[in-house]
């Protein structure tokens, strides 16, 4: 492209193409009587956040409607592989607007299905709308402009851009109901901040490796916690009927009641791959205590460990190595 400059003609780089896939969420959705459902398609989306087109030339899809709490393995496929379509097709990045409820755990299946493939950002909402003050234009339009900074672009992988902030899909959670700012990173801090100016990084980017294809894993994965009296009920139960794998939330470094403790040793003995992850917000799990539900007893039953994966992260990892690996625990650290 060409412009003129000062009476000569000068080369303009052209705006980088971005593919933005809508999915539903909160950042489409207006209140009615039987509650807040997505009703705003893509294109809605962007024209609520036109400032976004000054970075990128864009164009919108639709790949679901729906409230991410209704989230399914399928429709994290679905935008995987159009993700993937859409750069092979010559796009420079690929943005997800998605409900915040399970953003992160969409993220990650993404990070761990394309690697680094492509720069893929998911955004969102936590106020609709039709309410005062949303903050989905603003996300959308940080989300456009992380995927086209050169960081992002040449080390392609998952992100969630949210409240001028830039996080790596593996380390993000959401850690508050309601507030903008819901969503940090625990064990490392944000990748970047946005600024009006420019997009300051803190750390270089490091996408996942992909590990997986982007199927719809056809496994039951459950997820069964530790606490105070917790009983061994819900793992007698998920075996009764044919789990094909468990992930324990435990208490600080990855320890368990005793009873769910003798329960993860008759599951691993029955043939169930089990994972032991903490449900402390941060840091990693660790063998380090004895006794019947300590994480050095459940080591030496076989567990694998989730290090420093969130409860719901370790879920999907499991179901995605039960759906395509013959060892589906070399996933996990079994120490």
């Amino acid at each position: 492209m060409r412009r003129t400059d000062g009476g000569r003609e000068v080369d303009r780089p052209a705006k980088p193409n971005v593919t933005i896939l809508s999915t539903g969420g909160t950042i489409a959705s207006t209140g009615g009587e039987d509650g807040a459902q997505p009703e705003k398609g893509g294109k809605e989306l962007l024209g609520d956040a036109a400032e976004a087109s000054k970075y990128a030339s864009i164009t919108v899809e639709e790949i679901a409607q729906i409230p991410s709490f209704d989230m399914d393995f399928e429709t994290m496929a679905a935008i995987a592989r159009r993700a993937r379509d859409a750069i092979e097709g010559g796009e420079d990045g690929v943005v997800v607007t998605h409900g915040t409820d399970t953003m992160e755990e969409s993220a990650f299946y993404v990070a761990r299905t394309l690697g680094s493939q492509a720069p893929i950002a998911f955004t969102g909402a936590q106020r609709r709308p039709d309410e005062s003050s949303p903050d989905g234009p603003a996300n959308l339009i940080g989300a456009v402009r992380a995927v086209t900074s050169e960081p992002i672009a040449a080390a392609g992988g998952s992100y969630i851009v949210f409240n001028d902030q830039v996080h790596e899909a593996r380390t993000a959670t959401k850690c508050h109901t309601s507030r903008l700012d819901t969503f940090k990173s625990p064990n490392g801090g944000p990748l970047a901040t946005i600024t009006r100016e420019d997009i300051r990084f803190h750390h270089e980017p490091i996408p996942d490796s992909s590990g997986y294809q982007p199927v719809s894993p056809a496994v039951t994965v459950r997820i069964v916690p530790s606490g105070a009296s917790a009983g061994r009920g819900p793992i007698d139960d998920a075996i009764d009927s044919g789990v094909d794998g468990l992930v324990i939330e435990g208490t600080g470094l990855g320890n368990t009641t005793a009873e769910i403790g003798d329960a993860v040793g008759e599951a691993i003995a029955a043939g169930v791959p089990v994972v032991v992850s903490s449900r402390c917000i941060a840091g990693t799990t660790m063998p380090v205590y004895g006794s019947r539900g300590g994480g050095e007893t459940l080591r030496k039953h076989g567990v694998g460990f989730a290090g420093e994966l969130s409860t719901q992260k370790a879920r999907i990892e499991l179901a995605l190595a039960l759906a395509t690996r013959e060892d589906p625990m070399a996933s996990f650290e079994t120490m």
